[in-house]
This record gives C-alpha cells, structure tokens and sequence, in this order.
C-alpha cells in the first residue's frame, strides 16, 4: 500500500505565553492527519483553533512540540520541498509583473529562462490571465492576483498543495468561479491537496474528505467526513445536491459547538 503524500502523526504544538513568559499555551495536541496522493482534505474548525498552525508544519515552516510529519513515507526536515503553499493573503511582490511573479520561483529553482518563461506564461493563460503578464499587482483586481498566487504556485508543479484560506477575501462570485478552477486544475493532475477554510460549504463542495477541529487550547480532530459527491462538481449548483446537504447537517452537528465555544472564548480574551 502507497505511503501517504502527507502524514501528521500524533502531532502537539505547544508556545510560551507572551503574558506571562513562565506559562505555556498547547495550540494542538495529538492530531493525526493523513492525505492520500490525489486527495482533496478540508480542515474546518473554530476561528483560532490552530488550522493555520498545521499547515505550517505541513510545510515545514514550524516545528512541532511533539509528533512526526512525513512526506511520501520520508520524515520531513526542514522546508517541505514537495509542497506548494498558496497564502491566505497573496505574496505577490508589488515591484514585479504577474509574469515576473509567477516565474521567481522556477528561477529559484534553476530552470533556464527561456524555458522558465514559458512556463510562467503558459500557467498565467491556464488561469485565465493570458495577456496580463505585464501588469503589476496594483493593477489587478482581487480575483486577478488570486489567480496569478494560484499560478506561482502550479507552476512548479508540487505533489502537495497547501491552501490556506485562500480565497476569503473575495466576494462571493469571484470565489465561486476561483473555486470551481481550482477544482479543474487540480482534476487534471490530482496532487495531494490539503485546504483550510472557515466555510463549510466550501469545505463539502470541493473536497473528497473534511476533517472537523475542536476548539482550542489543544485542538484536536473530532469529526472526519467522507464527500461521496459525484465529480466533477460546480460548487454553486452541487449545494442543491440532497447529499450535500445531508452532509452539511451532520457536520454542522459536530462543528456548530465548537464554533460556539471558539466564539466564547474569543469574548473572553476581550474582556
């Protein structure tokens, strides 16, 4: 049997307190998580549960307390080289174009420049943004850098796709038709995809599997649902789908209360 594109085992993520620099904060506690190669996982939970968190260590970009990640069935030290993240706030650099951005990356890399241009081109068309490779970041509208942060990150082609909310700040057409992109992109080459999200919604619409956090400290999975919906989906029109919303009843039963107790706590640190 295939080891999985990515494995979290038993993983803990503890910070000192900045309040108080004696104490402790567990953020996550023995969350184990695995996604298959060609896999889409949503993770949803409570607004600062640690989604962000696992996603970092996914990446390599932050060391667990406790635990192992794997990558491929290979434990993964230092910056998981086989993933691409795609940021909740897109890292475009405002001095370079949307051709120049996509293509830093596969200059990072090594690949000749003819070449590597070529690619960058090819990817800002697969996003719908042929012939806006000269315009710079504050000439593009919020949906059009979304698809050119999408295109850095195609572009050099990784076996694991990190998402982290990616597509929060846009209204809600412009997230829908970003949405069912993704989708058909990630149809064609099937990477392992592992994809944060406040919207559960958009967690049933576009994965194969969400996976349900507790509220923190120390979250944890506590819910995991298969998406039996049939692909390939539009994420508008499955939402009328009788299944689908059978499935966001039963995982709103498990998230609603989680969300109550973020909510609370939330207060709490306010007043």
């Amino acid at each position: 049997m295939a080891a999985p594109a990515l494995e979290l085992r038993d993983i803990s993520v503890t910070f000192r307190s900045r309040e108080a620099p004696g104490q402790r904060y567990t953020a996550v506690a023995h969350t184990s998580l695995a996604i298959a190669a060609g896999e889409f996982v949503s993770v949803v939970g409570p607004t600062g549960c640690g989604k962000s968190t696992l996603l970092n260590i996914a990446a390599g970009l932050l060391e667990p307390s406790g635990g192992e990640v794997r990558v491929f069935g290979e434990p993964l030290a230092g910056i998981n080289r086989r993933a691409g993240y795609m940021f909740q706030a897109d890292a475009l650099m405002p001095w370079r174009s949307a051709l120049a951005n996509v293509v830093v990356g596969l200059q990072y890399r090594g690949v000749p420049e003819p070449l590597a241009q070529r690619e960058a081109e090819g990817w800002l068309a697969r996003v719908g943004l042929a012939g806006f490779g000269d315009r710079y970041p504050h000439q593009l509208s919020g949906g059009m850098r979304k698809r050119t942060a999408l295109a850095q990150t195609l572009a050099l082609d990784p076996d694991i796709i990190l998402m982290d909310e990616p597509f929060s700040a846009l209204d809600v057409q412009t997230r829908q038709l970003m949405e069912n992109e993704v989708l058909e992109l990630w149809a064609a080459k099937k990477k392992a995809v592992l994809f944060i999200t406040h919207d559960l919604d958009e967690a049933i619409a576009m994965s194969d599997r969400v996976v349900v956090l507790s509220a923190g400290p120390a979250t944890h999975p506590i819910g995991e649902f298969p998406i039996a919906l049939p692909r390939p989906r539009d994420v508008a029109e499955i939402r009328g789908d009788p299944h689908f919303v059978q499935l966001h009843g039963r995982i709103w039963s498990v998230l609603r209360e989680e969300v109550l107790k973020g909510y609370a706590q939330q207060l709490k640190q306010v007043a």
